[in-house]
């Protein structure tokens, strides 16, 4: 009985999953306009994985396991100074860096004033930002658990900035 559950589940999912595709393909195939504004809102935007998840977990199920919500503590990365920098802070003597929050790698590259930067969206809407850093173990779009050792630390100064929903966020809060 329960297989049968879980199979009409599955079904239904692969279903709405495959509609869902085809009709994303129509729309952007129909005229160049669509084409445009699809790649407007989709691709040129950074995606807000935890707004998805929601929605995914309401209608699907759970696909990522739970996380803790609760803010970050100065236990998760060990630093000697923390000074304002730019939007965030710069932290001095730090080797390695560990996540503040369970996350979804959202960016990697060069960022002006960061130097070479790892973006975590957070499963708490928070975008976590790594500035200065080299040896990085991700890729792209990784799910990555706190506490994981992310890349380590050019010179021993790394910039961190917290941003929610494009807003800044005090660093002080969350340590």
């Amino acid at each position: 009985m329960k297989n049968n559950k879980y199979i009409k589940s599955l079904f239904l999912r692969v279903l709405v999953s495959i509609i869902l595709f085809l009709s994303i393909s129509i729309f952007i195939n129909h005229s160049d306009k669509n084409l445009l504004l699809f790649k407007k809102n989709i691709y040129d935007k950074t995606l807000n994985f935890s707004k998805i998840n929601k929605a995914y977990n309401k209608y699907f199920g759970d696909v990522l396991p739970e996380t803790d919500l609760s803010m970050v503590s100065k236990d998760n990365l060990v630093y000697k100074d923390a000074k304002a920098y730019k939007e965030g802070v710069l932290l001095t003597g730090v080797n390695n860096i560990s996540l503040f929050k369970s996350g979804i790698v959202v960016f990697i590259g060069e960022k002006e004033h960061y130097g070479n930067t790892i973006i975590v969206q957070g499963m708490d809407g928070i975008d976590y930002w790594y500035g200065n850093v080299s040896d990085i173990n991700v890729k792209l779009y990784d799910y990555i658990e706190s506490d994981t050792i992310i890349a380590n630390v050019k010179d021993g100064n790394l910039y961190v900035v917290f941003k929610k929903n494009g807003e800044v966020l005090n660093f002080e809060e969350f340590i």
